[in-house]
């Protein structure tokens, strides 16, 4: 693997922080915390992430609050240090990249709400701002494929939101209240309560938001609702829920170089504006009969999107709806358990275009997978899956129809070896897969189709903890074949050069993920995350060359300290390195650093709040797309010091 000498740096520093702490044992065992055994729902089931022979990294709703995170995005960028790109709304959302897709991270990813897929069929990506952060209750990130259990799309990895209401355990009468004001016209308001009667329960969430942002045509105005009635007794829970989000926005536009120096927060397009409506709607059941657990999740979504500008108007109606059935059945056998766990996923999407341009496109898809997984008395597990997959895309517009019929197989092999009490290692190899969108095969070099894209996967890790410590050190390779891209140098439906989405030449994904937790002692806490990535071309027109909009290394490093009774304090410093925003590499997007600091006093039931995002006042940007004259173009800027200050009731 190629790494270059400031990888190292890192590499060298991130195992420093990580492990210095380690072998200090200044308290006593009393003294100093153990980090509980995290249950997570990643083989959608719930199972110990210390046992599961794969990365699973876990945000819980204590560590949201804690960072004073507003979104799902903020969160996971902050806490976890996955790389984000600005969204052209003004909503706070980001494009995540798990694990260097650039460009195309969103369709190489799965994101899940309670059961419930997310992702889109197109090139939209899947608005995480408007899921109300109050609600989270877990986060959960596969780091690498997800294929044989989630489908298309996931060789990145997989998203697992997990809601209180979706947890569904200990559920007890509360209300909760939150307000918060801040720089440029920030003003924010969430309240929620539960209500608890023997064994049903109702959740309900409202929350809005408005700013002015930090440029010029930028102003947002959201809010959303949400509610999930249940009920359940020893063996079955029964429940549906319903979520809806709005948001109404400007848009600010890209700036070339010279307008980014002369002002980064200025307009390029006045007049620009957008909105957004999404409503989900799902019934769900689990139960428990005697050695089998099953389950089912089926809903519908509604998304609605339209853009005005003088020159085109967008406006997509977008309806999907997907059924999940699931069972796994455990026994012991031999001198171990033997866990079998099979599913069936069904989705259908459509997107029906107006405005400046019309059409429809829709997608049909229906997948069995197969798991087993066998554990010694010793701990040792060993795990291996199978999904096939039926795909049918069509899309129809005027001057196009075309469709795709694919039946793709993904499949792994897993095993997980414990070394000590402490200590264990793992491994798995695979295969992912993805078909074009609809909005990529409906638009290639004449006469040319693209063909489905794989994704051979290898992962090696060690995972370790004792008491007051906890830290998973992962390797990981990906060569993929057919990677669907854009390429702006292609003949193109509009002539020869004009750019077309294409069967890009051999790729390469491989790095080092660290990921480290320690506990001083019961008032103070570090988390760590930082990587080592390298994205790039192996062969072809663009040999040699890095993925666009891959940063190479990231680091992510938080405390949270609480040095009196009620007082907590905490902050995070993010480090992003250069990356380039076309495919021949001609321009670098700088790297940026960027330090968030936050003050909480609890008094009862109420907390007060001071944050303050981006403390130096940092400019930067994490999004361009283009470079003209070898500089970097197209470039959407960040926000400078952004204070709030907030209050937060429960009871």
């Amino acid at each position: 693997m190629k790494i270059r000498v400031s990888s190292l740096r890192l590499a060298a520093l991130a195992l420093a922080v990580a492990c210095v702490p380690l072998s200090v044992q200044a308290q006593s065992p009393s003294e100093v915390p153990a980090f509980q055994t995290v249950q997570v729902s990643a083989n959608r089931f719930d199972d110990s992430a210390a046992d599961l022979p794969f990365g699973v990294s876990v945000i819980t709703s204590t560590d949201i609050q804690r960072s004073g995170a507003a979104t799902v995005n903020e969160a996971l960028m902050r806490l976890l240090g996955v790389p984000g790109r600005l969204d052209f709304y003004g909503g706070g959302d980001y494009a995540l990249d798990l694990r260097g897709f650039g460009t195309t991270a969103a369709s190489n990813q799965v994101v899940m709400v309670d059961g419930q897929r997310l992702s889109e069929a197109d090139l939209g990506g899947t608005r995480l701002a408007g899921i109300p952060i109050d609600t989270v209750e877990r986060i959960e990130v596969i780091r690498g494929s997800g294929a044989v259990l989630y489908g298309e799309g996931a060789s990145g990895g997989v998203i697992i939101i997990t809601t209180k209401a979706g947890k569904g355990l200990a559920r007890r009468n509360a209300a909760r209240a939150y307000a918060a004001a801040g720089s440029r016209g920030l003003v924010e308001a969430r309240a929620g309560a539960t209500v608890v009667a023997g064994g049903f329960s109702l959740d309900v969430d409202g929350n809005k938001r408005q700013a002015d942002n930090h440029r010029a045509n930028f102003r947002s105005d959201q809010d959303g609702v949400a509610a999930t009635a249940q009920w359940s007794n020893d063996w079955l829970r029964l429940g549906a829920r319903h979520a809806e989000d709005r948001l109404d926005t400007g848009l600010p536009g890209s700036l070339t170089a010279a307008q980014y120096a002369a002002n980064p927060y200025q307009t390029t397009t006045p007049t620009n504006r957008a909105q957004v409506e999404n409503q989900r709607n799902s019934i769900f059941a689990e139960a428990q009969l005697a050695d089998w657990q099953l389950g089912v999740d089926a809903g519908t979504r509604r998304k609605q999107l339209y853009s005005y500008s003088p020159s085109w108007i967008t406006a997509y109606d977008i309806e999907a709806s997907t059924l999940s059935l699931r069972a796994r059945h455990e026994a012991r056998v031999g001198a171990g358990r033997n866990i079998v766990q099979t599913g069936w996923d069904q989705a259908d999407w459509k997107r029906v275009d107006g405005g400046s341009s019309s059409g429809q496109r829709d997608q049909q898809s229906h997948g069995v997978y197969l798991k087993n997984d066998y554990v010694w008395s010793s701990g040792t597990r060993l795990s291996a899956g199978l999904r096939r997959e039926d795909i049918e895309k069509q899309v129809r517009t005027s001057s196009t129809n075309r469709r795709i019929d694919e039946r793709p197989q993904a499949w792994e092999l897993g095993l997980l070896q414990p070394l000590a009490p402490s200590t264990s290692v793992y491994g798995r190899v695979g295969r992912s897969f993805r078909v074009a969108n609809v909005d990529e095969f409906g638009f290639t070099t004449p006469g040319v189709s693209l063909r489905p894209q794989f994704s051979r996967d290898t992962e090696l890790g060690v995972r370790w903890g004792r008491e007051g410590s906890a830290l998973d050190l992962r390797a990981y390779r990906s060569a993929l074949t057919d990677e669907i891209g854009y390429d702006s140098q292609a003949d193109g439906p509009n002539g020869a050069g004009t750019g077309a989405n294409v069967n890009l030449d051999p790729t390469l994904r491989q790095g080092l993920e660290l990921e480290a937790r320690q506990a001083w002692s019961r008032s103070l806490q570090l988390r760590l995350n930082a990587a080592l990535r390298e994205a790039r071309f192996v062969s072809g027109r663009y040999a040699g060359q890095d993925v666009p909009l891959v940063p190479s290394q990231t680091l992510a490093l938080r405390a949270d300290w609480t040095p009196a009774a009620g007082h907590q304090l905490g902050g995070g410093v993010n480090w992003v390195s250069s990356r380039h925003p076309d495919l021949a590499n001609r321009c670098t997007m700088p790297s940026y650093t960027t330090l968030d600091l936050r003050y909480a006093y609890q008094l009862r039931q109420l907390e007060l709040a001071l944050g303050v995002i981006n403390l130096a006042d940092r400019r930067y940007y994490t999004q361009a797309f283009s470079c003209s004259n070898g500089q970097v173009s197209s470039i959407y800027p960040e926000a400078g010091r952004t204070v709030v200050a907030s209050a937060r009731l429960s009871f």
